[in-house]
């Protein structure tokens, strides 16, 4: 099916007729007429509107705590509008009446004196119990500067932070009874309990989550948990009335929860065909619909298979309106491209947040006892800062761009995209493919041409860590996906030409991704891994802080898989995580973060990946915002007419 594939779309690029589904023709009535006074023609009745979305897998349940898959959350769009929308990295209410802020006063920063065995977060951003020797940010200390090592015994004062959050009015679930705080309350519940199996960061630095009234809950954090995404701190309404006498174990394999659950969107749940398709139909009790919204009478989710052959079939077959986005699309970017230029789909890109980098494994776990080549201990290859600038210097990021992505994405400096509001191109430092530079700065590292050949590897000579006659050879793990095999090989290639040697390991995920100390990627036993993070908002650069790094000490749960450690980078990082600041300091302190991290280079970003949806030509509204939750962010909007495309 897959070499059809181009050669079909080549054909739409040329065609004339436009992509539209079939309508069903009403059947002649035979019925004799009532004698009129004049002629009159009777109006055909106005056929029901359908909108089908064709995924690629069926998603395994509904019930928003019992998983996480694309799929599942492209069809809570149509049962859940909000409580919230991110658009373009900032959020946006949807069944609130507006996001807290500081200086509005539904979020608020107050002194509270604690005491040994409270609950805290240290100044590092950790959660933990109060003792002596713990580093804390005290009252009126939001910086790393002002930081404190509590004694014991003095009397110590710290900031909490509590947010109120406020319902918008008149919001009723699908089957009738009102939205209310005891809702949101409910679900944190749900949430807390050991057998959802949900990350409990924010859970565990939550003091108290409570309803003030029917529409107002307040959430309060421990103490020295103050940081600025708390706008977001509030939990998605599960409906108490219905769900209230079962527990988070009992809700898990609920069959009504999983395949049909309330909600309070512009859909709700007619049918699930296993294997085949998800119906619904427009909610008469969605809060906008006065708006006549939506404009779909019926809504279908078909499960097309994850390969992309099927769903383009169906599409241009007119049996599916919109394809969810697929990487799969991406050996197909050039034959779509062209069908788009023609009028033919409507073709959407939007790359980022994820980035795609390797990783420098900067420190290793067997480093964490003290360095020792002689007891086994890998070469310190990557501890001095010029050696990773070099390996980027070398990297042909540009070539892999331009013949993977037609250059739809850009090679980042850093790990903000580029639509991000803080983005800052022209005052990160930069890395282009320049092989001679990045000689230069090998050689001025230690590393030498001994042998004046470029396809051996160059060797230590007084490189720090290293000893002398060490070569440069160095190896990659990464994932078995053809992707990432290309883009390995096209890294080994270029670094080549520099005098570095890399071998290529391709595991499977799971062997990859295996949590330490066994896991090759956490449990920090690497010299090279390539992978993808997503960038946040709110917290893009804690990924690469010292209190990330997975270790002994810390169950090995962290993220910094490298072992990069700076105190520059720590401080930076923290100050962009805090609550205390105004929007333009804000602003501010995400760019100084980003800016020490692209000088210090602690992986190497490779490209934002590239998100790829096609719809029919004359489908309105759909945006492709990479930063939202789902594709369909905003399916209530959706609606057919002319000259849609962006």
């Amino acid at each position: 099916m897959k070499r059809w594939i181009p050669l079909l779309l080549m054909v739409l690029a040329l065609a004339g007729g436009c992509i539209v589904p079939p309508t069903a023709t009403p059947a002649a009535s035979t019925a004799t007429p009532t004698a009129l006074p004049t002629e009159t023609t009777v109006p055909t009745p106005e056929m029901p509107k359908t909108l089908v979305v064709c995924l690629a897998e069926e998603p395994q349940t509904l019930y928003p705590y019992g998983g996480n898959s694309r799929s599942m959350w492209a069809v809570l769009e149509a049962l859940y509008d909000g409580p919230f929308d991110t658009r373009q990295y900032a959020v946006q209410p949807v069944i609130l009446e507006k996001m807290p802020a500081l200086s509005d006063g539904d979020a608020r920063i107050e002194a509270v004196d604690v005491k040994a065995g409270d609950p805290v977060v240290d100044a590092a951003g950790n959660l933990v119990a109060l003792a002596a020797g713990v580093q804390v940010l005290p009252a009126g200390c939001s910086a790393p500067e002002c930081a404190v090592t509590w004694d014991g015994t003095s009397p110590l004062q710290m900031e909490r932070l509590s947010v109120t959050f406020r319902l918008r009015a008149g919001i009723q679930w699908s089957d009738g009874a009102p939205l209310t705080a005891e809702d949101s309350v409910f679900s944190f519940q749900i949430a807390a309990d050991p057998a959802t199996l949900t990350a409990k960061g924010l859970i565990d630095r939550t003091l108290s989550y409570t309803a003030l009234d029917e529409r107002t809950v307040e959430w309060v954090g421990v103490p020295g948990f103050v940081e600025r995404n708390y706008p977001t701190y509030f939990f998605l309404p599960l409906p108490k009335h219905a769900w209230g006498t079962l527990s988070a174990a009992q809700m898990l394999q609920d069959e009504q929860i999983r395949r049909a659950p309330l909600g309070w969107g512009p859909y709700t749940v007619q049918e699930w065909t296993a294997g085949d398709h998800i119906t619904l139909k427009k909610n008469p009790l969605y809060f906008r619909a006065a708006e006549g919204l939506p404009a779909f009478d019926t809504l279908v989710f078909r499960f097309s298979g994850n390969p992309p052959d099927s769903a383009l079939m169906a599409l241009v077959a007119g049996e599916c309106d919109i394809v969810e986005p697929n990487p799969d699309f991406l050996p197909l970017l050039e034959e779509l491209i062209n069908t788009q230029n023609n009028g033919r789909l409507q073709l959407l890109l939007a790359q980022g947040p994820e980035w795609e980098h390797v990783a420098f494994g900067i420190r290793p776990a067997s480093y964490d006892d003290g360095y020792d080549p002689a007891a086994g201990d890998r070469p310190d290859f990557f501890g001095d800062v010029r050696t990773r600038q070099a390996f980027a210097l070398c990297a042909n990021r540009e070539s892999i761009v331009k013949q993977v992505f037609f250059n739809r994405v850009d090679v980042p400096r850093g790990y903000l995209a580029p639509d991000h509001p803080a983005y800052q191109k022209e005052s990160l430092p930069e890395y282009p493919y320049d092989p001679a530079k990045g000689s230069a700065l090998l050689d001025e590292a230690g590393w030498k041409d001994t042998d004046g050949d470029p396809n051996t590897p160059r060797v230590a000579q007084g490189v720090s860590g290293v000893p002398d006659g060490t070569p440069l050879t160095v190896e990659l793990l990464t994932t078995q996906a053809e992707l990432r095999r290309q883009t390995a090989q096209t890294l080994q290639q270029s670094w080549r030409a520099c005098g570095i040697e890399t071998s290529i390991v391709q595991l499977p995920p799971g062997e990859l991704f295996a949590p330490g100390p066994e896991g090759a990627l956490f449990g920090r036993r690497f010299d090279l891994a390539m992978f993808y993070w997503q960038t946040s908002q709110r917290n893009a650069c804690a990924l690469y802080t010292s209190g990330k790094i997975p270790a002994a000490a810390n169950q090995w749960l962290g993220v910094n898989a490298g072992g990069f450690s700076s105190a520059e980078y720590d401080a930076a990082c923290l100050n962009s995580l805090r609550a205390h600041a105004t929007p333009e300091e804000d602003l501010q302190a995400l760019q100084n973060a980003e800016k020490v991290f692209a000088g210090q280079l602690p992986v190497l970003p490779l490209y934002f990946q590239l998100k790829i949806a096609i719809a029919r030509p004359d489908l309105c509204g759909f945006s492709l915002d990479p930063t939202a939750r789902s594709f369909l962010w905003n399916l209530e909007d959706f609606h057919l007419g002319e000259d849609c495309q962006p």
